[in-house]
């Protein structure tokens, strides 16, 4: 799957700030995200929708979800946190994804609408510090 960026990232040809790496999944914060600390799962393997992961990659990738939706709590002081899958509509990369956002009341994320927003220099490296030690530590 060359032209996948997902695909990419996972095999290192792409950058990005790698949160949680396991032989079966990768978390890495996403570029564009709804709020700092923002995190997407995916399966190593190239799979394109939730109901085309394998039965042997449902248990790693939900507990990588639980996982991470603990990490952004316990590492970036968010009250809780918005977990997601799009499956083809909506689905911006054609590679199965989680999204994993924080969220604080009042945050103003209403509905389905994502608003998004940039890091500055050097600051995505500092949330995917602070989310690799949470995730270290549980």
């Amino acid at each position: 799957m060359s032209q996948c960026v997902f695909c990419s990232i996972v095999a290192g040809e792409t950058p990005a700030e790698v949160v949680l790496d396991t032989p079966d999944v990768l978390g890495f914060l996403d570029r564009r995200p709804v709020f700092k600390g923002h995190v997407l799962l995916v399966p190593k393997q190239h799979v394109v929708t939730l109901p085309d992961l394998p039965a042997s990659l449902r248990d790693p990738f939900l507990a990588a979800g639980q996982g991470l939706a603990t990490a952004v709590v316990e590492s970036l002081g968010a009250q809780g946190s918005f977990v997601a899958i799009n499956n083809t509509v909506s689905q911006s990369v054609p590679h199965l994804h989680l999204h994993v956002v924080p969220r604080t009341k009042g945050d103003g994320l209403r509905g389905f609408f994502w608003p998004r927003t940039k890091y500055s220099d050097g600051e995505a490296g500092e949330y995917a510090a602070r989310l690799r030690a949470a995730l270290e530590a549980g």
